[in-house]
């Protein structure tokens, strides 16, 4: 592409310098027009020498020898001027009506589309080079083997068989059976599909073609065919090989039903050509075609039918012992300290995928360097993921002591609740430090990860979720906007457990809602109901939100006294960990056992005195 614009600019430098250079010719071949009326002046004067007529228009010379032009409305009336002053006359027929007069007055034109041809012939035909495609080549060590991929041991297992077939395809081929042609990978970003395809011809020792599926599509139709049918020439000339195409869902959409035109057009002549590629392949080519993609979904049901992409390998995101695993990947690669837990890190950070656990060392890595350090401990990947998670910290943020305050029994409510009840995520960390667009964050950090969920465990969640609301209402007897976002996430959760997990004992085990398909989606979309359910699911919903609702007050009310100890030890150090909440719940616990002990003794006395012993 940038050899491309280079070409189109040297030749539109090219075209304007021409078209410059002609106007310049003609201004100076073309002598300086005067009127007829100073030309007959002249004339009349004997002042005139020769003169050249070229149907009206007049060229001459004047008895000084300057050069001069006109126009003459009646040559006929002229002759016998002339004749009588002796002028000498030479003519010749007029111009505009022959094939080299319309030529010289399209030179400016018949450039600019020349320039414009080029430039197009040039991005069309060459445009498929070695720019476009990258080839490893193979060697002995290749930098990227199945070593350097962890965390999905079962889609490392079913690709080494890949690379049996690229390595020894006559174990197979010799009991009748057929290579598979081509290898999907799918799942979401940054789960290592491209990775897992580097380390198959890595291991294999192939060459590898790469291309990204918007490679092929250009804005003029047939392009992306064409470069689809030369990458293929070029890989059967050394086979054993690997073309990997990554994002293959820019080419490979569903096709329409109906006609199609420009940039469509394109990606369906661009995907026709590669199904029929695939097909092509004869019994002694060994290439097998390694694609990628995030949205499955969307792709032609042609290209995923067997003969085609055989296998198709799902990439989801680690678990806790992937996670470790490609934790001490990275940390290999830089000056760790001895005190980093990387069980407990792993641990911190469910749902990240690979690249956003690379992304995390090399952050805690960067702070490290920051600060002057000789090595990367445990507060620096503490910090790294606080700011991956929760934002940039925002250290100038200007907060009155108030706002700091309701944000401290804010956070409080959430983490005294997510404390108190069964079946929830423990606590990790409470802050009133004011990161991204929160001024405050409560964070849980699961165990172990949850695959399914209770359903206590999700009414607890909306417990949680409605504990800040409620401890601002209880100390400051006022509402405010801080807990909009946990409102919405509530709503969102109870909706979804009464029309999409059927947890209602009154609508019972019925959907209401479903799951988009795709790795990107996760936005759940409704089916078709009547006005009455709807109001009924409306009312569930309500009821599910309110009753929660109730039993966290009570619960908060309950404990009030613990609400302020924590709160103002929030205020004290802007950040709590779990180890301090455990202290601060221990506190409350014994000094509430003491005064419960010193009330019952009170009552006892009480009692003795009423009723003394005879």
């Amino acid at each position: 592409m940038k050899n491309n614009i280079q070409t189109g600019l040297w030749m539109l430098l090219l075209t304007g310098i021409a078209i410059i250079a002609y106007n310049i010719t003609v201004r100076e071949t073309t002598p300086p027009e005067q009127p007829y009326t100073q030309f007959l002046t002249e004339l009349q004067e004997d002042k005139i020498s020769k003169v050249h007529l070229k149907g009206g228009a007049i060229t001459g010379e004047d008895v000084l020898g300057r050069r001069f032009s006109s126009y003459s409305p009646d040559v006929s009336s002229l002759m016998p001027l002339l004749g009588k002053h002796q002028v000498e006359i030479s003519a010749e027929a007029p111009a505009s009506g022959t094939l080299a007069g319309s030529l010289k007055s399209m030179i400016p034109m018949i450039l600019i589309l020349g320039a414009w041809f080029i430039f197009t012939r040039n991005k069309a035909g060459g445009g498929f080079g070695k720019d476009k495609t990258t080839r490893f080549i193979p060697v002995t060590n290749s930098p990227v083997t199945f070593k350097d991929v962890a965390g999905i041991a079962e889609a490392r297992a079913e690709l080494k068989e890949v690379v049996d077939f690229l390595k020894y395809p006559e174990k197979f081929s010799r009991l009748g059976g057929q290579i598979p042609k081509g290898v999907l990978l799918q799942g979401p970003p940054g789960t290592g599909k491209t990775l897992l395809a580097k380390a198959i011809a890595g291991e294999a020792s192939v060459p590898f073609f790469s291309m990204g599926g918007s490679d092929f599509v250009e804005m003029f139709v047939g392009v992306g065919a064409s470069r689809v049918r030369e990458l293929f020439t070029e890989a059967k000339k050394r086979t054993p090989c690997i073309i990997f195409i990554d994002e293959i869902d820019a080419i490979g959409g569903r096709r329409s039903g109906g006609t199609a035109s420009g940039g469509g057009d394109e990606r369906e002549q661009t995907l026709n050509a590669l199904l029929v590629e695939m097909d092509g392949f004869s019994s002694d080519e060994t290439i097998i075609i390694v694609a990628a993609t995030n949205r499955p979904d969307i792709l032609d049901p042609a290209l995923l039918r067997p003969g085609r992409f055989d296998r198709q390998v799902t990439i989801s995101n680690p678990d806790i012992k992937g996670r470790k695993k490609i934790l001490e990947v990275h940390v290999k690669k830089i000056a760790a300290g001895k005190n980093i837990n990387l069980p407990e890190i792993a641990r911190s950070i469910p749902g990240f995928s690979g690249a956003d656990i690379a992304n995390l060392v090399n952050e805690a890595a960067l702070m490290a360097a920051r600060e002057g350090k000789n090595s990367v401990d445990m507060e620096d990947f503490e910090n790294a993921k606080d700011k991956i998670t929760m934002g940039l910290e925002r250290k100038n943020a200007v907060i009155s002591e108030e706002h700091r305050r309701i944000t401290a029994y804010h956070e409080a409510g959430h983490a005294i609740v997510a404390k108190l009840l069964p079946e929830t995520d423990p606590i990790h960390k409470i802050t009133i430090i004011p990161r991204g667009r929160a001024l405050g964050l409560t964070q849980q950090v699961p165990i172990d990860d949850r695959l399914t969920y209770s359903k206590e465990y999700i009414l607890n969640r909306i417990k949680i979720l409605m504990g800040g609301r409620i401890a601002e209402e209880l100390i400051f007897g006022r509402l405010t906007t801080g807990a909009s976002n946990d409102i919405l996430q509530a709503t969102d959760i109870a909706t979804r457990l009464i029309c999409e997990w059927g947890m209602s004992d009154t609508i019972g085990p019925v959907a209401y809602l479903q799951e988009q398909e795709g790795f990107l989606g996760g936005q759940s979309i409704a089916k078709v109901h009547s006005e009455k359910t709807a109001q009924i699911i409306d009312s569930e919903v309500k009821m599910v939100i309110t009753e929660c609702y109730e039993e966290t007050r009570q619960l908060l009310h309950e404990y009030t006294t613990f609400l302020h100890t924590l709160a103002e030890a929030l205020l004290v150090n802007e950040t709590v960990d779990a180890e301090e909440v455990d202290i601060v719940l221990h506190c409350y616990m014994n000094k509430k056992k003491i005064e419960e002990g010193v009330k019952n003794q009170q009552e006892r006395q009480h009692i003795s005195k009423k009723n003394p012993r005879r």
